[in-house]
């Protein structure tokens, strides 16, 4: 058995790749001594004994100092937080919920497939089997809710021994594990002591007491002090990668092991107290929510939707905060709640990959997988009440992932099953959805696996896991039609422009980078008609004054089903040549002003109306050593003004059978055949607007963001 790996990066669920911006990071926003946060000791950490007083022979901190505590180590009652309250004895975390302790326990008893499939991998487990990131944490479950006493002592020896292991790394004068990569693994580290000793409490020994919470209390408090973090009286001090910064994944791994050691030794260690406070009132109410309600209207992370997926572990930490001290704190913020929406429009009708936006290094295809199901499942336990539940339940029940892959997400499953409840039908939710906080529109034809998908790209460029992608289309319809080609990466961490379906700018010979920290792209339009969606956006900012850029602007026409008609219009300075870029993994075939990609379930038409004298080419991304397939077409414009206005109709199977040039007065435009009627768009050659022709009546295209509803009509 495993009992000394507690890797945790795949631990509690989550299964985060290692990321960028800690030590050793090649990020270019990583600070090498950032701001320390206070934490609960204005000193070195607080060391305690068994019965809750503070020991002068500290075995894991600082061995020359006692620290002042904000605590009271002499406490023996639940002592309330803001809207709650801790429980006097063990279980503290999530179990002391009687609710929350009876639905497990249900479950247990009727032997429902998930909690049967749990206890076989734990029982497996502890029979000799040896499953892929396995933690002591899931027999201490089983544990304090059947009173086996043998799940218990297999989950304490698991911990103590990884303890053990620390603890010969720091009388070595080492650094423990647990610092590894910034500290990003001490949430699933400390996270697993600290339920395993909660859960567990009467199957430890005194000395095991002390022993784990004086090394866990050192491992959060270096987090929050990265200048002053030591070992056994050794200085490591650290970059404090993110300790201030509510939309950093990182974030979530301190949040968690700052409150699950905080409540597992609430009464029994002098800072346990201040760790529970500061989760609560400086961390939560004090950084995070007013970063949220300011820059996350609308749900997701800016971070993308891979390293976005992160964000589970900050929602089940405010559900294990509601089931611990009874306070509800999902909807301090309305990103809670949003998120669900969010994600359920960032997967494609085929209920099996998701918009690939963003960093995606575990898995560059975007493909759907357990973390995606976990995010899912637990916000809809967290909203089982709410108008979206239903859809979310269908959701789980027929995308790709109908039930964890992974064992050691399996006990999500258990936890989180809301298979017995009512679902309905994807066709409830509205078809298109815009999260202000992160600038990404989706929109689809239909909830049907056949429906045609499509996303722009809007917004701020603010985390190192986001990419260069302002601006940027994806189109969907029963496989990836135009895609980001970071799909096709070994990688999965490319993010220049090249890979996204943009209008480039080339200056010098090189390309014109947007600038990570520059003023969001901004959405001029949005809005929506019976059988169209209409969008805009203003990119110019996120180029952040650079002289080759006058202009850039991209509007979009999306006529339900099949087309989507873009418009670009790029004004550039001092002979920068515009070029307008289409990323697919299927071969194009170009001729004359046409391009087609012909997949295996549907064909991608590209119709290029204006400019009639631009170039166009296909770069093969084999020429690259990171791809593994995948094409970009390039049409090159580069007119004497600087100026380039290239109008495109996109169309799949057959939706246009005719396009042609309808140019009048300042508006460009094209008029459509359609299979089954006609169409016209036009947009002003100088500003954002226009005016759309469907089944003969005139409708008018202007500038305004429009809400959108959550459920359909």
């Amino acid at each position: 058995m495993r009992l000394t790996h507690l890797s945790a990066m795949l631990a509690m669920g989550l299964g985060l790749q290692a990321a960028c911006g800690g030590d050793g990071s090649t990020t270019t926003d990583a600070t090498t001594a950032a701001p320390t946060s206070d934490g609960p000791t204005t000193d070195s950490p607080g060391t305690a004994t068994t019965d809750g007083t503070t020991s002068d022979d500290p075995t894991i901190g600082d061995p020359t100092t006692t620290a002042p505590t904000t605590a009271d180590p002499t406490a023996t009652e639940g002592t309330t937080t803001t809207g709650g309250e801790v429980s006097p004895t063990h279980p503290r975390i999530a179990l002391a919920d009687d609710a929350t302790r009876a639905r497990l326990v249900a479950a247990l008893d009727a032997n429902t497939p998930a909690a049967a499939r749990f206890v076989e991998i734990v029982d497996s487990e502890m029979a000799g089997s040896e499953h892929y990131e396995f933690q002591p944490w899931f027999a201490a479950l089983l544990g304090q809710l059947t009173g086996e006493v043998e799940y218990c002592a297999f989950a304490v020896a698991g911990t103590d021994a990884a303890v053990a292991a620390e603890e010969a790394l720091i009388a070595m004068g080492e650094r423990a594990e647990v610092a590894a990569d910034s500290y990003l693994y001490v949430g699933d580290r400390i996270g697993n002591l600290a339920l395993v000793y909660d859960w567990c409490h009467d199957a430890l020994d005194d000395s095991q007491r002390q022993r784990w919470l004086e090394y866990a209390n050192q491992a959060v408090w270096n987090v929050w002090h990265p200048q002053e973090a030591s070992w056994g009286g050794t200085v490591f001090e650290w970059s404090g990668w993110s300790i201030d910064n509510p939309s950093n994944n990182y974030y979530y791994s301190f949040l968690q092991a700052t409150l699950y050691l905080g409540l597992a030794a609430y009464d029994e260690h002098p800072d346990a107290a201040g760790w529970v406070d500061m989760f609560r009132d400086t961390k939560i109410a004090g950084q995070l929510v007013p970063a949220f309600e300011a820059d996350l209207v609308g749900g997701g992370s800016r971070e993308g939707t891979g390293y976005g997926v992160a964000m589970a572990r900050l929602f089940r930490l405010y559900d294990f905060w509601e089931t611990s001290t009874g306070e509800s704190i999902k909807d301090l913020t309305g990103h809670t709640r949003a998120s669900l929406l969010h994600m359920l429009h960032t997967v494609v009708p085929t209920l099996d990959r998701l918009a690939p936006v963003g960093d995606h290094a575990r898995d560059s295809t975007a493909a759907l997988f357990d973390y995606h199901r976990d995010y899912v499942q637990l916000l809809a336990h967290m909203y089982r009440d709410d108008p979206v539940a239903p859809t979310a339940r269908w959701w789980l029940a027929n995308c790709s992932v109908p039930e964890m892959s992974q064992h050691f997400m399996a006990v999500w499953d258990f936890w989180y099953d809301v298979s017995d409840q009512p679902a309905a039908a994807g066709s409830e939710l509205h078809t298109a959805y815009h999260a202000p906080g992160t600038g990404q529109v989706y929109a689809r034809s239909s909830w049907d696996a056949d429906a045609t998908w499509v996303h722009l790209a809007a917004g701020p460029y603010t985390e190192s896991h986001a990419h260069r992608d302002k601006g940027s289309l994806l189109f969907y319809r029963g496989e990836w039609l135009a895609y980001d080609q970071n799909i096709l990466s070994h990688s999965g961490i490319r993010q220049e422009e090249e890979l996204h379906n943009l209008v480039r700018i080339v200056a010098g010979g090189e390309t014109v980078t947007q600038r990570e920290g520059a003023a969001p792209a901004e959405l001029l339009a949005l809005t929506e008609g019976d059988g169209w969606t209409y969008a805009a956006v203003d990119v110019t900012p996120i180029y952040d004054g650079h002289a080759a850029v006058g202009r850039v602007e991209r509007e979009l026409v999306f006529l339900h089903p099949d087309v989507l008609v873009v418009f670009d219009r790029v004004d550039t300075n001092g002979g920068a040549e515009r070029v307008w870029q289409l990323n697919t993994p299927i071969q194009p075939a170009l001729a004359d002003d046409i391009a087609t990609l012909a997949g295996d379930t549907a064909t991608l038409v590209i119709r290029r109306i204006s400019p009639d004298d631009a170039d166009s080419s296909v770069f093969d991304w084999t020429a690259d050593d990171d791809m593994s397939g995948g094409f970009r077409i390039d049409t090159a414009h580069a007119s004497p003004d600087g100026a380039s206005r290239f109008l495109h109709v996109l169309s799949t199977d057959g939706a246009v059978t005719a396009a042609t040039p309808s140019h009048a007065g300042s508006q460009l435009g094209v008029e459509l055949t359609l299979n089954g009627g006609d169409a016209r768009v036009r947009f002003e050659s100088d500003g954002p607007g226009g005016e759309l022709v469907l089944d003969g009546a005139t409708i008018p295209l202007a500038p305004g963001v429009s809400p959108l509803p959550e459920l359909a009509d």
